[in-house]
């Protein structure tokens, strides 16, 4: 019985350590998701608002890098000159639509035809139809970015009752800057898989996108757009990806949610009016009830 039971209990410690170090395997070729960290945004918190340049220069990283694949339906060459946003002027708008070419039609002759593009124009699409898309970017289709920083998001948090205290922090904190947070951290968390893990062709590793396995090869590279130069003959800001990242995360911001600015103003009116009319109504039930309490 003795030699039953040891031989038993060498079983399942060979049976522990197979298991475990099966777990150890399985974590490194598998990898893990990065939970993208909070970053310092201009818009944030209830006082938050738009940083003007900041926008600029991210609709140039959006025109030079990311409108090769990705469309933004819902916005117009106009909106970049609407109050809170870009706030290009009306030349500088002509100029951008100008530099694309719109079908149009028919005309007289009941034919298409090609013109110059206009402020009332909405951005182009990148593919005319989803198989061209797919075709052209191995299968993947890229997702519109009119909305985007707001349909992106991730839990920081899976376990109860983390993500439920986490939730209310959110509320209390006003914490709004998930999308960004997450197209930020996404466009900086391309790096090489770890040994063992398992990629695909037309597979890319990226840090931050659950699965870890992305179709998207890393879009832009330190110095690959250019900046507005200072005097100094320097550009304003870094032309880093890091930069890049936060500059096109917050136009992606701006372009899901343009009138922030004017909503949080609107807010604030709201606020003091009720306020006000709090105050006013606790005086008139004192005055109201001043006899039935004598």
């Amino acid at each position: 019985m003795k030699r039953a039971r040891s031989a038993l209990a060498i079983l399942a410690a060979l049976s522990c350590v197979t298991l475990v170090s099966a777990k150890a395997q399985e974590t490194s070729i598998e990898g893990s998701q990065k939970i993208p960290e909070r970053q310092a945004w201009s818009f944030s918190g209830p006082f938050g608002i738009y940083d003007t340049a900041q926008l600029q220069r991210g609709y140039k990283i959006y025109r030079e890098v990311c409108s090769n694949c990705h469309s933004m339906i819902s916005l117009k060459f106009r909106n970049l000159s609407d109050p809170g946003g870009p706030e290009f002027t009306e030349s500088q708008i002509e100029g951008l639509a100008a530099e694309y070419k719109v079908q149009d039609g028919p005309n007289e002759q009941g034919q298409m035809f090609e013109r110059p593009g206009r402020p009332a124009d909405p951005f182009p699409k990148a593919f005319p139809n989803e198989q061209t898309a797919r075709l052209a970017n191995g299968g993947a289709l890229p997702p519109d970015m009119s909305v985007l920083a707001k349909a992106r998001s991730f839990e920081r948090f899976d376990w109860f009752p983390a993500d439920v205290a986490y939730g209310v922090w959110n509320i209390v904190t006003q914490y709004q800057t998930q999308g960004p947070d997450y197209i930020s951290a996404l466009l900086q968390g391309y790096s090489d898989p770890p040994k063992g893990f398992d990629m695909e062709p037309g597979q890319n590793y990226n840090e931050v996108f659950p699965g870890n396995r992305i179709a998207m090869a890393q879009p832009i590279q330190d110095g690959q757009v250019e900046y507005p130069k200072g005097q100094d003959g320097k550009p304003v800001v870094p032309e880093t990806v890091g930069q890049y990242s936060k500059d096109v995360a917050a136009f992606l911001m701006w372009a899901a949610e343009p009138k922030l600015d004017q909503r949080k103003r609107t807010g604030f009116v709201v606020m003091f009016y009720l306020l006000v009319f709090a105050i006013l109504m606790y005086f008139v039930k004192k005055k109201v009830w001043a006899s039935a309490h004598a």
